[in-house]
């Protein structure tokens, strides 16, 4: 039988730990939720994109993957097979992915990425909480954090842990099951106070490589209506498009392996935004459209 997480990694209880986690947080200036409250739109891609498209403008970013359930940034920035090391003071160190970039999850401290992380949900926040306190952060421009789905013990330990939250991005796909729990995620954000950045709208369309047809299969405007009800901005629509599904069974990310792709354009496109709105705290008056 295979070794549980709880025996694998083992969190204690540390006084003051939440005050560490913060002080360590504190390293970053700027520091990016990306969620969606719902499973299955993408969240972890744009999350793992977004980075690397910010160390490619030059900025220093680190990736902290809090879906401990479903982990899937290591497996997205081509780390799945590193491991989490301890420098001479007990600290985990960070991996080093693509261009520079830090990867933190606790699937990088896991004997085998398949192994079932089987915790209840207070475990689950404390297991953060001592996470961003042991870590060896590098400090640096950009803390880009992915959020599991749903609002529960993760979502507000992230929320409690990480010190003056610059902002939060929320991943949509358009269709109203998507619109209904994405909302909700756009709520959790506004009741602690977090400034919604914008939406990003993914699998928005489908474009023909052989006519160049555009076919809107999941549906229609699913960003542009949560963009207008919390008042925020659509970043960006990305297509569904076979060649990101290439790309991961690679073992290569994305923007690596397709640079001149549309969706990689697409991506770029929302990092200026992104750069403009955090840094220079530049304003859009109106949504990109496709």
């Amino acid at each position: 039988m295979s070794q549980t997480p709880e025996k694998r990694v083992r969190f204690q209880p540390v006084f003051g730990l939440l005050n560490d986690a913060k002080n360590k947080l504190n390293s970053f200036k700027y520091k990016i939720l990306v969620m969606s409250g719902k499973g299955g739109v993408g969240k972890s891609f744009i999350s793992s994109m977004l980075a690397l498209g910010l160390a490619m403008k030059g900025r220093k970013v680190t990736v902290f993957d809090a879906d401990v359930y479903g982990s899937s940034i290591p497996l997205l920035l081509g780390v799945q097979g590193e491991r989490h090391m301890a420098n001479e003071n007990g600290e985990i160190l960070p991996v080093e992915g693509p261009l520079g970039v830090q990867v933190v999850a606790v699937n990088l401290m896991l004997d085998s990425p398949d192994v079932p992380v089987v915790w209840r949900g207070p475990l689950v926040g404390r297991a953060i909480t001592e996470l961003a306190a042991k870590v060896a952060w590098s400090g640096g421009d950009y803390l880009i954090v992915d959020l599991p789905p749903g609002t529960g013990d993760a979502a507000l330990t992230v929320a409690q842990v990480i010190p003056n939250i610059t902002g939060a991005i929320l991943v949509t796909a358009p269709n109203a099951l998507s619109e209904v729990i994405v909302a909700k995620a756009a709520n959790f954000a506004s009741s602690m106070h977090i400034r919604l950045l914008g939406i990003i709208e993914n699998m928005s369309y489908f474009k023909c490589p052989h006519c160049g047809r555009i076919t809107n299969i999941m549906g229609r405007y699913s960003g542009e209506y949560l963009a207008s009800k919390y008042g925020t901005i659509v970043l960006g629509k990305l297509p569904l498009d076979p060649s990101v599904n290439e790309a991961v069974d690679e073992g290569v990310p994305y923007l690596l392996a397709k640079p001149d792709g549309e969706t990689s354009k697409i991506i770029l496109e929302i990092v200026d935004k992104v750069i403009n709105l955090v840094e220079n705290n530049g304003k859009q008056d109106t949504p990109l459209s496709t």
